[in-house]
């Protein structure tokens, strides 16, 4: 009995190193009241995939059993973050349009509205007007007063930073902050739900369409999507206020735009935006056989993913994948027509070419 009872022990100790092999929801909430789609969403936090967040419709079995298997979305996040609570409200409005998303980083309840409020406040898109969170609060640009404070605050912290970095010289190279993520991420969580899928008695069991993916990331999490998008399993791609240029990034060169093979949208913020130079320049350097277009709007690097339901952006994001993945031709007048697009959104700008 003594034996058995080591046994079980040593099975179950194991079972909690690597995780359940069957999705199970641990963690759920509900965001903006489950968004604008047709199908209202959920934020959930899964026991067998911890280091990730999935994003999708509520009651997923009633809808598949009714619409049938839903695209994919796999996220990687800005700043390549270990966390995506800043595109909480744009992910829980695309879900809520029938996609299931699994982003990079664990599942997470903090505010979302106080994580933008210091981005907002530090990087203001001078070329927009008033910039209104979701929750209806104004942001307002720092005072010069708030920028000198702020500036001899970073200053100071420099030298700490320097004179720690003098001290503790020989001691061992300190590890990779936690925070970092690697592109493969990507093609980890793909591998999860592909898995959950064929897996019966799985929540995903015969609910994703994974002939029908996409991978999308802000700013860093670009390079990140660079990186993976050779993937055959990958359908189209998604670029948000990110290029590549002439820049390395998490392993990513422009020489990974030779790996294309999907049709690309880039998402820029304008001028305003430090992405935008690199994303003309991706754009010029992507090869004639890769359909490719690319919206600009006045929102700067932050896009308007702060607002409600993830403003524009949400709009232009779930028009693509419609038109990508579940081939609603209709959506496309938004990146093919230039009439349409001056009538929805008459402060942006388009291009497009290969198509």
């Amino acid at each position: 009995m003594k034996v058995l009872k080591k046994l079980l022990m040593t099975a179950m100790m194991v079972a909690a190193s690597v995780g359940l092999t069957t999705a199970q929801t641990v963690q759920k909430q509900v965001v903006e009241e489950g968004g604008t789609g047709p199908f209202k969403s959920e934020v959930v936090g899964d026991a067998s995939c911890p280091g990730f967040t999935v994003y999708r419709p509520q009651n997923l079995k009633e809808i598949v059993a009714k619409q049938g298997a839903l695209p994919v979305i796999v996220y990687a996040n800005g700043a390549c973050f270990n966390n995506n609570v800043e595109m909480r409200l744009l992910l829980s409005e695309v879900a809520s349009y029938g996609y299931v998303a699994a982003a990079i980083g664990p599942y997470d309840e903090a505010d979302v509205m106080a994580q933008w409020r210091g981005v907002l406040k530090s990087a203001y898109p001078e070329t927009k007007g008033d910039v209104i969170m979701a929750n209806g609060e104004k942001i307002l640009p720092l005072t010069p007063e708030e920028k000198k404070a702020r500036e001899e605050e970073q200053a100071k912290q420099r030298e700490l930073a320097a004179k720690a970095a003098k001290k503790n010289k020989k001691q061992q190279a300190p590890a990779v902050p936690q925070f970092r993520t690697y592109p493969k991420m990507l093609l980890e969580v793909l591998d999860w739900l592909t898995e959950q899928n064929a897996t019966q008695g799985s929540e995903y069991y015969h609910c994703l369409a994974l002939d029908h993916v996409a991978a999308m990331g802000q700013s860093c999490g670009g390079a990140q999507v660079l990186g993976v998008a050779y993937d055959p399993r990958i359908k189209t791609c998604v670029m948000l206020n990110s290029g590549i240029g002439d820049m390395e990034m998490m392993g990513t060169t422009k020489d990974n735009l030779k790996n294309l093979h999907t049709p690309m949208f880039y998402m820029i913020g304008g001028p305003g935006d430090i992405a935008y130079a690199n994303a003309q320049k991706d754009y010029e350097r992507i090869a004639d056989n890769i359909p490719v277009v690319m919206l600009n709007s006045k929102d700067g690097h932050s896009g308007t993913y702060y607002e409600k339901y993830g403003g524009n952006y949400a709009k232009a994001v779930v028009k693509w994948l419609d038109w990508q993945l579940k081939g609603q031709v209709g959506q496309s007048a938004l990146f093919l027509d230039d009439e349409y697009l001056k009538m929805k959104f008459p402060e942006w700008q388009g291009v497009r070419k290969n198509f």
